[in-house]
């Protein structure tokens, strides 16, 4: 039987809501059980049911009450090291995003300049033309960049009459 996507929503029929909250506690003892065991990290877990007056703690109150006391004789920033707002959380998406939206920018440009050199290789446009345009591209920035370094202001008036 495979599975399938289910929607998150309430379940309104209460002996199949009782179910699924069986159901899914004991997956989340055996995940929190699986952590503390491959990893020997102190984990543990507090249930809170309607179906039970008293909360379920595992691995025993006791050992939850000992991973809680751990947890706050630690340092503050210790405490709030990986602890992100909603705000917080959505800025390091964006970040993450921009960085991304970036990487693929300049992939597409590689591939736009790459498909342009063929592009003129197939229609046997005469290379040396375009070689001379890029020579007088360079030309022109190598310029802007002497002028910006240190060239007088006459240079630079002459530099925006002539367009260059």
């Amino acid at each position: 039987m495979t599975r399938r996507k289910m929607k998150l929503t309430f379940i309104v029929n209460n002996s199949s809501r009782k179910t699924t909250y069986k159901k899914r506690k004991r997956g989340l003892l055996k995940k929190a059980h699986e952590i503390f065991t491959l990893s020997e990290i102190n984990a543990g877990a507090i249930i809170y049911s309607p179906y039970d007056p008293t909360p379920e703690a595992w691995p025993s109150v006791e050992g939850m009450n000992q991973v809680i006391t751990t947890f706050r004789n630690l340092p503050e920033i210790d405490q709030q090291n990986n602890v992100v707002n909603q705000q917080e959380f959505v800025q390091q998406r964006i970040t993450k995003a921009d960085k991304l939206l970036l990487k693929k920018k300049k992939d597409n440009m590689e591939v736009n300049l790459t498909e342009d050199m063929y592009l003129f290789l197939r229609i046997g446009q005469d290379l040396n033309d375009l070689g001379y345009l890029v020579d007088q591209y360079l030309n022109s920035l190598n310029r802007r960049i002497q002028i910006l370094e240190g060239g007088s202001d006459v240079e630079i008036c002459e530099s925006l009459q002539t367009g260059n």
